[in-house]
């Protein structure tokens, strides 16, 4: 028998959603089911505390997933508390790499049936962690741009402030550090994107090697290019297909360091101000997560 706990945020569209009700019952079919409709870091906390020895089910998106795990290390519980995934957002970037299915009834069925392993996280200097993928430069642009247009059109949405930063987006003046050995840059940098998650955007392939068992992280770091090709950038980066360009280092690290100018980062999928530096390691295994194996 298993002693659930669900965390579902009191202030999103989806708490009152009608597969909710249903998902809810298949975990209460497995044991015990305690619901916590939460709205600060309070009740976050309050969750995650009650969730020790058994499980805590995030109902909803990365948002959401981000939220809880970094209350989870804001309370010192994170190396205690066992986290299962019930998708409810509207992008689920990080459910896509998990390979989660995207139905929340059908979601908590395997959240049921699945055994937790360890998954790694990624912190950055603020002590914040990422769990799906943090970006600076033409990424965190082309999510502000795409916002007018997400509401209508979903993750197209994203695509057209890609490609509108693509086109009008000049790049900005930065050095990289990735394992402590500096990149060499012909050009201002376009994007800088380091995670465990392989999508953004709803479905966009920012980072599409990215494995979160596999104890490094995944760095991207695209130069600017003139106009048309960094268009052609945005673009190839739809179909996960801007690592082959020659305008493109990836790499797998353990530490990733951008120093320059002022430049906001997107943080599974929060755009958050504007600092000279951006620091991100690898923590192997530190988040026990109820995932399925990798084919």
């Amino acid at each position: 028998m298993t002693h659930w706990v669900a965390v579902v945020n009191a202030k999103a569209g989806g708490s009152d959603d009608p597969a909710l009700d249903e998902a809810l019952e298949v975990l209460r079919s497995d044991g015990s089911l305690d619901v916590h409709r939460t709205s600060d870091v309070d009740d976050l906390t309050k969750a995650v505390e009650a969730s020790i020895g058994g499980v805590l089910a995030v109902v909803g998106g990365d948002g959401s997933i981000h939220a809880v795990v970094n209350a989870a290390d804001r309370a010192g519980r994170l190396d205690d508390v066992e986290i299962a995934i019930v998708p409810l957002g509207t992008g689920n970037d990080f459910v896509r790499t998990l390979g989660l299915v995207a139905d929340p009834v059908e979601a908590a069925r395997q959240a049921v049936a699945t055994p937790a392993r360890p998954a790694d996280v990624v912190r950055d200097d603020t002590g914040r962690i990422v769990v799906n993928a943090a970006h600076v430069g033409i990424g965190a642009e082309a999510n502000l741009r795409a916002e007018p247009w997400k509401k209508a059109l979903g993750p197209v949405g994203y695509a057209i402030g890609a490609i509108v930063s693509g086109v009008t987006g000049k790049g900005f003046h930065a050095g990289v550090r990735v394992d402590g050995v500096e990149v060499e840059l012909p050009h201002r940098l376009l994007q800088v994107a380091v995670g465990n998650g392989r999508y953004v955007g709803g479905g966009a392939p920012l980072l599409p090697d990215a494995d979160p068992f596999d104890g490094r992280l995944d760095v991207a770091i695209s130069w600017s290019e003139p106009r048309l090709r960094r268009l052609a950038y945005a673009w190839r980066l739809r179909k996960g297909r801007h690592p082959m360009r020659d305008d493109v280092i990836y790499r797998k690290a353990e530490r990733v360091e951008v120093a320059g100018e002022p430049i906001p980062v997107n943080v599974d999928g929060e755009v958050c101000g504007e600092q000279r530096r951006h620091t991100w390691a690898v923590e192997p295994g530190r988040l026990l997560l109820r995932a399925p194996a990798a084919d």
